[in-house]
């Protein structure tokens, strides 16, 4: 969108809506276009802000405002409770809407029959499709983009109500813009993302579901992480205040009604920190040697520091999953709510983990497959992931609870979700560790009243050297796209050091689309918020040489396909993520594809 534009669209919505309530008219074009020219940053803000100067505004003492998430399930609001008097800016939207089925007709049945059902489907296509379960039963997951309602550029608008479901606030826009364009500095969001998708239970092989009779249907709408000027679009919620309205452009009829409750004396702060600290102490020099097992121990926090949890305690999983504790701590939930890298809120999995990578220098991708079976030892609690004779470097990762009590839970005996956690936990040195800075991370998500933050911390140790190692990372800089709200330390774990990710971020058996390479390259090969050439290697990669392994998981989270002879030599394709199973990390050979067209490397 170029312009005011869209800006001023949005400013004639909003007016129209003033009039209802008995403000202003002030829709007329001239009055519109008599306007002063001002940035499109901060053209919404500002301008709505001025048209509602006639409410008053809170007083008091000034303190940052609150990242407030809404969702929406089927047309109907999840309750907010959030604290008394708060100053909120809208960071996250979430609606789905979904229908069930035993037949296999694709989205017939949400196009007929949901919420979503009135906005316009035309256009709409399959474009991935991914199924998991081996050896069977399968899940498929059939991903759709392209519908009408997709493509059309749309805004929202949040407003509080009273009982009387009156309007007693200044209301915030927040333009979504479109599937179908890029990046524009009017886009009030860092990540959105409209889809449809069909998931099948039963099936008997990835492909085939005939025999299956249950199929779920949905369409879902993700509108996270506020770019700057967003977040100077603020409400603070009035003592009157029991709901918040959201208008949809697209449904501009029928506005979504989130109750919400506050809260006067929250026993906890906004916000999240994590602590990680080592409980084994090093040697007299300040190292530990190889072949040390050391103890850690996190501590959850508030943003005022208060714990979230006792020391040396974490609360069994039932007590936390799926929905968290009154504290807001949260474990892994994607058992309860479905996720799928890039296409479905993998946001909401909110795992929570830890791993060690070392030495520095040495860290690369790891391409070693983790099976299912280390995951359900009940012998074993951290996963050692990468060895320096296998893959180059060493580490090892821990899902906190401990895997085998969150598998094996699920999978083997239910009453492990009974049983209270611990919030220490070893990593054991390799004996033939090579000295340098190893970077030891936690990584979790914290749900409380209203507001869903990630946060990570990272920690180094020195083994066998006093001497400071740094990372050679062949990728960046992030931050071209990555600013204004879309940073590292906002989006996705809140984790700005990308060198402590490839410990977590391993191919599992049950998870291949692990590795970051894997999820970055089809990330940005499928979303419209990228705007290079994909083609073009040396927007991302800095050396030749970081673009020249070869294999299915590296090519295929890209590409969708490749030549007849290679599906003769190599196999189909099996996987969108990485081609096909644990063949897809060994590297073809060294002699093709030591180049990518168009690359500028």
């Amino acid at each position: 969108m170029g312009g005011l534009g869209a800006p001023r669209a949005l400013l004639a919505s909003l007016a129209g809506l003033l009039v209802a309530c008995g403000g202003q008219d002030v829709t007329d074009e001239a009055s519109v276009d008599t306007l002063p020219p001002q940035s499109e940053e901060a053209f919404l803000g500002e301008e709505s802000q001025a048209l509602l100067g006639g409410w008053p505004r809170p007083s008091g003492p000034t303190t940052p405002p609150v990242a407030l998430a809404l969702e929406v399930e089927n047309g109907v609001g999840k309750p907010l409770r959030v604290k008394e008097g708060t100053t909120f800016f809208i960071n996250q939207i979430d609606i789905r809407a979904f229908v069930t089925s035993t037949k296999d007709e694709g989205l017939r049945n949400l196009i007929r029959q949901s919420d979503f059902g009135g906005l316009g489907w035309l256009g709409v296509r399959q474009v991935d499709q991914e199924s998991i379960g081996a050896p069977g039963p399968y899940t498929r997951r059939r991903f759709y983009r392209d519908a009408a309602w997709m493509a059309l550029p749309s805004h929202f608008i949040v407003e509080q109500v009273d009982a009387r479901g009156r309007l007693n606030g200044v209301p915030i826009i927040l333009n979504a813009g479109s599937e179908h364009q890029r990046r524009s500095n009017v886009d009030d969001f860092f990540i959105r993302r409209f889809r449809g998708i069909q998931t099948a239970t039963g099936c008997a092989t990835p492909d085939d579901c005939s025999a299956s009779t249950s199929f779920e249907e949905e369409a879902i709408l993700e509108l996270r992480n506020a770019y700057e000027h967003a977040r100077r679009q603020t409400l603070t919620l009035r003592p009157d205040t029991r709901k918040l309205r959201l208008r949809w452009s697209l449904r501009p009829a029928a506005p979504y009604e989130i109750p919400v409750e506050q809260v006067r004396d929250a026993p906890y702060a906004y916000g999240f920190r994590i602590g990680v600290e080592p409980l084994t102490p090093p040697g007299p020099d300040g190292t530990y040697a190889p072949g040390t097992e050391i103890t850690f121990q996190l501590t959850l926090r508030d943003g005022a520091g208060n714990p979230l949890h006792p020391r040396g305690y974490l609360p069994p999983y039932n007590q936390v999953a799926p929905d968290g504790t009154e504290s807001g701590l949260q474990y892994y939930r994607a058992f309860f709510d479905a996720t799928a890298t890039y296409y479905r809120r993998k946001h909401r999995e909110r795992m929570l983990m830890t791993q060690i990578i070392g030495p520095a220098q040495d860290i690369q991708p790891i391409r070693s497959i983790v099976a299912l079976e280390a995951f359900l030892d009940p012998a074993v609690d951290e996963q050692v992931v990468a060895t320096p004779e296998r893959d180059g470097v060493f580490s090892q990762f821990a899902t906190l609870p401990f895997a085998n009590v969150l598998f094996g839970g699920a999978f083997v005996d239910p009453a492990l979700w009974d049983v209270p956690n611990t919030d220490t936990w070893q990593f054991k040195l390799p004996d033939n560790a090579a000295p340098g800075t190893y970077l030891v991370t936690v990584k979790g998500r914290r749900a409380y009243l209203g507001e869903d933050l990630p946060a990570s911390t990272t920690i180094e140790i020195q083994v066998g050297t006093r001497q400071r190692t740094e990372p050679q990372l062949t990728t960046g800089p992030c931050t071209s796209c990555h600013s204004k709200g879309g940073e590292l330390s906002e989006v996705l774990h809140g984790n700005e050091n990308r060198a402590a990710c490839a410990g977590c971020h391993a191919p599992l058996a049950f998870e291949l689309e692990g590795p970051i390479f894997v999820r970055t390259h089809f990330i940005h090969s499928r979303s419209n918020r990228f705007d290079a050439p994909l083609h073009q290697c040396s927007s991302c990669h800095l050396t030749k040489e970081s673009i020249q392994r070869t294999s299915k998981a590296a090519c295929l989270s890209c590409h969708k396909s490749y030549p007849d002879s290679h599906v003769a030599q190599f196999g189909p394709i099996e996987s969108m993520y990485v081609g096909g199973g644990a063949e897809s990390f060994q590297q073809c050979t060294g002699a093709c594809h030591t180049r990518h067209p168009g690359s500028g490397l």
